[in-house]
């Protein structure tokens, strides 16, 4: 044990990290390149707004995820022998530590780069560069710094729960700012000279380096239970990520309503069958306003991901994924008949007929949660692209459906070799089970999107996503 304290590493250690290091960078440096030389050198404050509040709402996910692991946490093994030891608290979490701290800071740089490309850079690109990636490793250092605080001392949850609001609240202005009434701040930030960008970044620097200094001192008195909350956290996600993927969703939903009471309330009376069974899924989802505040809300990031930079592409990319995401939303109870049909079976519900009454909810989420996002589109892009939203929900409820209800990870098998390495055929398959259904029934949205909204389009797209979604609800045992 005092061995394990000294944290004594031999010359093969210290190589493997330096070679695995100078390979990191090898590999990276021709991405990193690319990404600096596709700065631009003009001021937009449309693309500056919406590259700030993406940022913004990046960094919040990343302190929320933080905060929700731990983020300081141990190996089991460590966890049982060592948290427990008299050995001193900081050697025994400084591999974690150090694993922090380093992921912060590559975040970090990857963050400023983000932010640089949003701004432009007028003039002096070196100097900019070197600002943004200091402020970027400044935010990322801090809020992991404000994060391990506040697992090692409740007075600072509440102060990582404000400074989550306040990234919130400034990713919502910078949106608005955007869109016109703010626009001349914006120039004025981003056309800012390098020397209020320097002094930017080390002011930055400064309070990153004295929440360092703070959780430092308070990682000494770090309270075991802490850590081994965190650890059981970490572990269990990492096995379930490991295994059975979809493992994850099941253990935040039950967690959810674990410790909620629920008043319990008579089905409608005019509903029968699959369609009475079917309604638990909307009372279900009615039951978190938040979830739902949080869909509506998302509905801007295809806006936002178009005007900061990510053109077309990026705009399907974040629209086909949150489509999925939010008609998603409304199938747990499908996914609870795929793992258990008992209680389908107990309430006399046909198998078709109760997978066809649980697609209308996430068909009307789908449909709603895209035709909203592509109206926001229709601003900054030509044609009547919200058409599309409801003629692409049958095919997204669908997708969800067979998200929601695909079997875990066949890991059994054969690895298929590829340009790109060895691939597991087993996780491959499970990670494109949905998506394959969904970009089936929305071909000829995909084509209008390539070539423009036409009425022979418009037709495919209502033949195709319900001529999909008919042949899904048709065979309820395929998956």
């Amino acid at each position: 044990m005092r061995a394990r304290g000294r944290g004594r590493r031999t010359w093969s250690d210290r190589y493997i990290a330096l070679l695995g290091a100078g390979l990191l960078v090898v590999v990276a440096s021709p991405a990193v390149g690319r990404a600096v030389s596709a700065v631009p050198r003009d001021v937009d404050p449309g693309r500056a707004g919406a590259g700030l509040a993406l940022i913004a709402l990046l960094l919040a996910g990343a302190l929320a995820l933080a905060r929700t692991l731990g983020p300081v946490a141990v190996s089991a093994a460590d966890a049982a022998w060592l948290v427990l030891s008299p050995l001193a608290r900081r050697s025994v979490l400084a591999r974690t530590l150090l694993i922090l701290a380093v992921v912060s800071a590559v975040a970090g740089a990857a963050v400023g780069l983000a932010l640089l490309s949003a701004l432009g850079a007028p003039d002096a690109l070196p100097l900019r560069l070197v600002a943004a990636v200091v402020l970027g490793t400044s935010w990322t250092l801090g809020g992991m710094a404000t994060a391990v605080l506040a697992q090692a001392s409740p007075p600072w949850g509440g102060r990582l729960v404000a400074v989550l609001v306040v990234l919130v609240v400034a990713a919502v202005a910078a949106a608005v700012m955007s869109l016109g009434p703010g626009q001349g701040v914006l120039s004025g930030i981003a056309s800012a000279p390098p020397a209020a960008w320097a002094g930017a970044a080390c002011a930055s620097a400064v309070v990153a380096a004295v929440l360092a200094g703070r959780f430092w001192a308070a990682v000494r008195h770090m309270p075991a239970s802490a850590v081994l909350d965190a650890s059981t956290r970490t572990g269990d996600a990492a096995n379930a990520l490991v295994l059975d993927p979809g493992a994850l969703t099941w253990i935040a939903e039950d967690a959810h309503w674990r410790s909620r009471v629920l008043r319990s309330r008579a089905w409608p009376p005019r509903l029968r069958g699959a369609a009475a069974v079917a309604w638990l899924d909307w009372r279900r989802l009615a039951r978190r306003p938040g979830r739902l505040a949080l869909i509506a809300a998302a509905a801007a990031l295809p806006v936002l991901a178009a005007r900061a930079g990510g053109g077309t592409a990026g705009a399907l990319v974040v629209l086909a994924a949150g489509a999925l995401a939010v008609a998603s939303a409304g199938t747990a109870g499908a996914r609870r008949d795929a793992g258990d049909a008992a209680l389908a079976r107990l309430l006399g519900a046909g198998p078709r007929a109760l997978l066809a009454a649980r697609a209308v909810l996430p068909t009307l989420l789908g449909g709603s949660w895209l035709t909203l996002a592509l109206a926001g589109l229709d601003a900054s892009a030509t044609g009547p692209f919200w058409l599309l939203g409801p003629l692409c929900a049958p095919a997204l409820a669908a997708g969800a459906l067979r998200l929601a209800r695909r079997r875990p990870i066949e890991h059994t098998m054969p690895v298929v070799e590829s340009p790109f390495g060895a691939v597991p055929l087993g996780p491959a398959l499970w990670a494109v089970a949905g998506a394959d259904i969904a970009v089936l029934g929305c071909l000829p949205a995909l084509a209008a999107f390539a070539g423009g909204v036409s009425g022979p389009l418009l037709a495919a797209q209502s033949v195709c996503g319900a001529a999909v979604l008919a042949a899904y609800c048709a065979v309820p045992r395929g998956g």
